[in-house]
């Protein structure tokens, strides 16, 4: 698969009479990420650097990985254990292919394991394995709420996990993990998905200020609406399956109704199956151009929902806090004199036990 420069492959191919170049519309600006984020000079050569993709059988991971190959780069794609074993990509000489199953941290050991031991090191580990169970919360129970946890939180946190000591040793390293917008929004019918999600958010941002000492950089890809695979049937029959999510079959009485919110996930997942909303080959190329950079931004919002998305996100929030700042906005000298000091000043460092001290006294 070939890839054009990103920066010159987004400008359209404008028809019709070459003379009337007053009139044609001005082409947008070149696709690539800002100054600021101290991108690629493709005139100078560019460091082969060593993925390792887990999801890579995915529409989004597959087109990642194709792209990383085209552009002179070296990847371990990783299946899902089962599914993928037996119909792995297309071989090519700077690939390599395992599976594993992101929820248990043995198996996602021994893909990293694996994956050290073809080229002898790491440059990107990215996640795009993931998925979503679309019904209302009551109609989804314990194992699929937790299902959705595992695999969606725990599949990164094992990930970053097991390489975290890898990165910090080398002072270098970037994760790439793909978020979505349900990771700051809360979506009727999509209850799981969303908590899951929020739960990386927070996670990996944490994370990004701990690992900057280490030079070691990590980013959240949200790339909107990104049309994937056709629907198919489940292995189980239970579910109809699109793209990453299953749809629960038969919503229970209190949810049935076409006009019930929960169902708001079930439209939204039908509507985009018959429209391209974002470009999944841009998504991939702005993602190579991001684990190349020198300063990768914390959030990058791809395609325009995903930036309406965070904007109407962060519009409501700060009309939220303006219509209600009256109850709670106390400053010190309010606190000082209704708890006589007590708690006014400024904040002072507190001794905690550790977890080895906590032990031992138990």
């Amino acid at each position: 698969m070939e890839a054009s420069d990103p920066r010159t492959s987004a400008s359209p191919r404008f028809t019709g009479n070459s003379n009337s170049v007053d009139n044609a519309p001005s082409p947008p600006p070149p696709l690539g990420l800002p100054a600021s984020a101290g991108p690629v000079n493709r005139d100078e050569p560019v460091p082969q650097f060593v993925w390792l993709i887990f999801g890579a059988t995915g529409h989004l991971g597959l087109i990642l990985s194709e792209i990383a190959l085209v552009r002179n780069d070296r990847v371990i794609q990783v299946g899902k254990t089962g599914a993928d074993e037996h119909n792995p990509p297309a071989e090519h000489p700077n690939s390599f292919f395992t599976v594993c199953d992101v929820r248990d941290r043995e198996s996602v050991s021994r893909a990293v394991d694996t994956a050290l031991s073809v080229w002898g090191r790491l440059d990107v580990v990215v996640n795009c394995a993931g998925y979503g169970i679309i019904g209302g919360c009551e109609d989804q129970d314990e194992y699929e709420i937790r299902d959705q946890m595992d695999t969606n939180f725990m599949g990164v946190f094992n990930i970053m996990h097991l390489t975290i000591p890898y990165f910090r040793k080398r002072k270098e390293g970037r994760y790439i993990i793909f978020s979505s917008t349900s990771g700051f929004l809360g979506l009727p019918g999509l209850g799981g998905y969303c908590g899951s999600k929020w739960a990386v958010e927070g996670f990996v941002e944490s994370l990004m200020y701990e690992l900057e000492p280490d030079n070691v950089k990590a980013s959240l890809v949200i790339a909107g609406l990104a049309k994937h695979d056709e629907p198919t049937p489940d292995i189980h029959g239970r579910r109809a399956n699109w793209a990453h999510f299953l749809m629960t079959t038969t919503p229970s009485q209190p949810y049935s109704s076409v006009a019930s919110p929960a169902n708001h996930a079930r439209r939204m997942v039908q509507w985009i199956r018959d429209r391209q909303i974002t470009s999944g080959l841009k998504v991939a190329e702005m993602v190579w151009e991001l684990a190349h950079c020198q300063n990768p931004p914390l959030r990058l919002l791809l395609g325009q929902h995903a930036v309406e998305s965070m904007r109407d996100r962060l519009r409501f929030t700060l009309e939220e806090i303006e219509d209600w700042k009256h109850l709670y906005h106390l400053d010190d000298s309010d606190v000082q004199n209704q708890n006589g000091g007590l708690y006014g000043g400024e904040m002072e460092d507190v001794a905690m036990s550790t977890r080895e001290e906590e032990d031992e006294e138990t």
